[in-house]
């Protein structure tokens, strides 16, 4: 049993932490879920609104638009399709796309039959898509139409999928795509898909760093939809209908995928989709569609605020909320975009693959604003802050180790019961990795990973730390620390610096600027400039392609 704290009383503790089980409770009051058994994602996010007229996914370079009176009957005639194939309930569908707006359509298709799908990063290697086709058993993969050559000797089959086309238009270059769109069927007797059923398959480097398979079930993607998105729209006055989301994460991920693919087709909001992401598009795009919310991370955030430095007129004046996850952000990176854009609300979230995407949501009024915070615990939500060396659980005020349980929360690592066990308790507490402050208002801030926390002189100092600071300087554009094992020490921080272009700094500069600005044990102890900062399609520092750059540099 993990130790408790007594670092506060019991009077001046709030009421949603209990000092008895070191549980934190959300704020927010209980959301029922759907209690029947015998239900799938797919008829849930359906089954809520007449969205009939509306538009759902535009293509932001042709403007090609589906309608929501059209989606379903799309998702049902793929499901048909891919029936007609010979693909089964339990089988596991490839998904090796970038974002379109047929991404969702096959996704959900797939789901409506009772089949698996696993997402992949298009851009991934033959050796690493053979390898994930072994791992998951996938039996039929869905790629890129100009790709299609270079995958058929997967050994499986494979279907292009174009880039835009109008579904009323055949093309001989896609026609077993089309025979799916318009097989014009259903798929007879529809499979019994339970609520635990597994729906997908996502890949994650989890607390350990080694890529696993993220069971999730279609209770996990139900729980998403109402602990997530649709709470989160709860939140405004304004009607869901009248949203326009901009979709540049990609939906392969689940930060994605858990907006563009799935939830936010349960409350009738229209998704611009853009194939990739383009600066010199953004803008455009976000005006010419009246984009009102804007998913990001974190450098995705700083592009837009570089480029809205430079917009006159009425541009941007569409945008409501900006919201960021998948990493956070500190300091002058905020300020920057808060000041460049006052009229747009800012909000960082918190989730992982491993929870579904569910996790915590910001909230910010007038009177009351934390731009800083990850926000609270999402409806449902229970969380622990432990202490990574003693195991103590902390209350309020405390920096520890994350650990969270809900319905969110995966059912298993694919063919891994002992990575399972490592990463969900007994208890099902999920222990994610994280190291957060929580606040006495119930706010959460992350503050970095557990895995890359820096043992310094007996001392823990978060890499997320420094990099606030010397994103700071306003010579340096982006900046990333890292560990080195050292002989004396134990292990140093060293910067990746990435300057602004003509600046003068140097190494003893930096170091100089940083020691003014935090205690002297975190004093990084050497910098290295370098072009850019390695980061995944989710925006998180690749710190192992960092230290493997180091060999030849140090």
């Amino acid at each position: 049993m993990e130790k408790l704290t007594a670092t506060a009383s019991k009077t001046t503790l709030p009421e949603w932490y209990s000092p008895e089980t070191g549980i934190y409770s959300s704020k927010h009051p209980p959301i029922p879920l759907p209690a029947d058994p015998f239900l799938d994602v797919v008829s849930f996010i359906f089954s809520h609104h007449n969205h009939n007229g509306l538009t759902a996914l535009i293509d932001s370079s042709s403007g090609f638009s589906i309608s929501y009176s059209k989606i379903l009957p799309l998702v049902k005639s793929v499901a048909s399709g891919l029936s007609n194939m010979g693909i089964k309930q339990g089988d596991v569908v490839l998904l090796l796309l970038p974002n379109s707006i047929h991404f969702p359509i096959v996704f959900l298709g797939v789901l409506y039959l009772g089949g698996i799908v696993s997402t992949m990063n298009p851009l991934s290697s033959e050796l690493e898509v053979k390898q994930r086709i072994v791992d998951c058993n996938a039996c039929i993969a869905f790629v890129e139409l100009e790709k299609v050559c270079k995958f058929q000797p997967l050994g499986i089959p494979v279907i292009g999928v174009p880039e835009n086309v109008n579904f009323d238009e055949k093309s001989n270059d896609f026609e077993a795509f089309y025979m799916l769109v318009y097989s014009k069927g259903d798929v007879g007797v529809k499979p019994v898909i339970r609520q635990q059923d597994t729906a997908a398959i996502m890949y994650s480097s989890g607390t350990t760093a080694a890529s696993k398979g993220v069971v999730l079930t279609h209770r996990n993607f139900i729980s998403m939809v109402e602990l997530f998105v649709k709470f989160e729209a709860s939140q405004y006055e304004y009607s869901s209908t009248d949203n326009v989301y901009l979709a540049v994460l990609p939906m392969f991920h689940i930060y994605g995928l858990s907006l563009f693919v799935v939830g936010l087709l349960s409350l009738g909001s229209s998704i611009v989709v853009m194939r990739k992401f383009d600066v010199s598009e953004m803008v455009k795009v976000i005006d010419r569609y009246g984009v009102t919310h804007f998913p990001v991370v974190p450098p995705i955030l700083t592009a837009l605020t570089r480029t809205a430095k430079g917009v006159c007129g009425n541009s941007l004046k569409c945008l409501k909320l900006v919201s960021c996850g998948a990493a956070p952000l500190f300091g002058k990176t905020i300020q920057d975009f808060v000041e460049v854009l006052p009229h747009v609300d800012f909000i960082q979230g918190y989730g992982l693959t491993e929870s579904t995407a569910v996790g915590t949501r910001g909230l910010n009024t007038e009177k009351f604003q934390k731009y800083s915070s990850i926000g609270l615990l999402a409806p449902n939500i229970e969380a622990k802050v432990v202490d990574w060396i003693t195991g103590a659980l902390l209350p309020p005020g405390g920096s520890g180790e994350l650990w969270i349980r809900g319905p969110g929360v995966m059912k298993e690592y694919l063919n891994g019961g002992e990575a399972t066990a490592l990463t969900i308790d007994k208890d099902g507490w999920l222990h994610t990795g994280d190291v957060v402050y929580a606040d006495h208002d119930g706010y959460l801030y992350v503050v970095d990973r557990l895995k890359e926390i820096i043992k310094y002189k007996g001392f823990q100092i978060a890499p997320a730390d420094l990099e606030a600071v010397l994103i700071s300087h306003c010579e340096i554009l982006d900046a990333a620390v890292i560990p080195v094992v050292d002989k004396e020490c134990g292990e140093i921080p060293v910067a990746f610096v990435v300057k602004r272009q003509g600046s003068m700094l140097t190494q003893e500069a930096i170091i100089n600027y940083v020691a003014e600005q935090v205690a002297p044990y975190k004093k990084v102890r050497k910098v290295i400039f370098t072009q850019s900062i390695p980061k995944s399609a989710a925006g998180k520092i690749l710190r192992r392609e960092l230290k493997c750059s180091l060999t030849s540099k140090l």
